[in-house]
Order: C-alpha cells, then structure tokens, then sequence
C-alpha cells in the first residue's frame, strides 16, 4: 500500500503563484537519483553528512553501509537521520530532504528486492546480490542495509519560480 502524504505549501518560501509539488513528482525524483546524502548524529552530538547510493522501493529509501562505518556507528546509538538529494543549481531542479529513523534490514526477502533495484539501477558499478545465508554483498564486502520511511519530507522547487512543498506522512491527508 503506497502511503499517501499530508500535503501543504509553505508560502514563507515560495513564490506568489506556487502551488505544491505532488508527492508523485517527488517519488520520481527519488527513483531516478543516483546520488543521496544521508545526514546523522555522532554520539558527541557532531553532524555527519556523507554521500551514499540508494534506491527507492515501497514508499522508503533503502542504503547501505559498512558495520565498520561512521554513519553505521551514528545510526546505532540513534536511528534518526535526514537523506537529501536534488540539483546543486539555486534556479532549477528539485531538491528533496527525508527526515526518518534508518532502521536496519534482516529479511532476506526485502533485501533480495533491494539488491534486484540496485543492480537494475546502478549496474555493475554498484551491483548487489544476496548470499543462500541471506547477508547482502557488495563488491566482495557484506554491508549492512538501512530503510529510511520518511514521517516527513521537504521539497524545493526552483524550476519557474520556487515552491517550499511538506509532505508529513504522520498526520492524516487532507
């Protein structure tokens, strides 16, 4: 079931005659980037941005990350986290921030389908498979697999004018 969205404009940031981006549009953007950068907390409280690959898969962003890793380390001692993509021109494009808890993936059902959306989607430059024990590799390495499910996203609108669009996925649709 694809989880519909309470959808509003904030006005504060958008142009007079902006209306929302559909939630739809912004779906899209995230299957088709190929660059994500997903944001947590150092246990010190620090920041910790770093770029990662992903897809997107039943309404959640789905990425990988070394057990060894900072970002895995920093999900460990707190889920919550932000993911972020979009165009690095300030008149143009859409840019998208999800704010969610990564939650790590077990199953090895789910993490056959996201390793089936890499590989379609990146190729062999960031192939995935899963082994007969169920663990997720990578390049010979057998990283952990994390699922954001936005409670809300953001969407910045900068083609013909500027649109601040939220989409909170924890209250009911309007």
């Amino acid at each position: 079931m694809i989880r519909t969205p309470a959808t509003t404009i904030d006005p504060r940031y958008s142009s007079d005659d902006a209306q929302p981006t559909p939630w739809a549009d912004a779906v899209a953007h995230l299957r088709n980037a190929e660059l994500f950068w997903v944001s947590t907390v150092r246990p010190d409280g620090r920041p910790h941005v770093t770029p990662v690959v992903g897809v997107w898969l039943d309404d959640a962003f789905y990425f990988s990350s070394g057990p060894e890793e900072q970002k895995s380390k920093n999900i460990a001692g707190s889920p919550h986290c932000a993911v972020t993509t979009g165009c690095n021109r300030w008149d143009d494009g859409l840019d998208i921030v999800l704010h969610g808890d990564a939650v790590p993936v077990r199953d090895s059902r789910v993490l056959r389908r996201v390793a089936d959306a890499h590989t379609a989607k990146y190729g062999s430059a960031w192939a995935a498979e899963v082994d007969d024990d169920g663990a997720f590799r990578m390049h010979g390495n057998r990283p952990l697999v994390y699922r954001v499910s936005p409670t809300q996203a953001l969407g910045f609108g900068k083609t013909g004018g500027f649109s601040h669009t939220r989409w909170d996925f924890t209250a009911e649709p309007a």
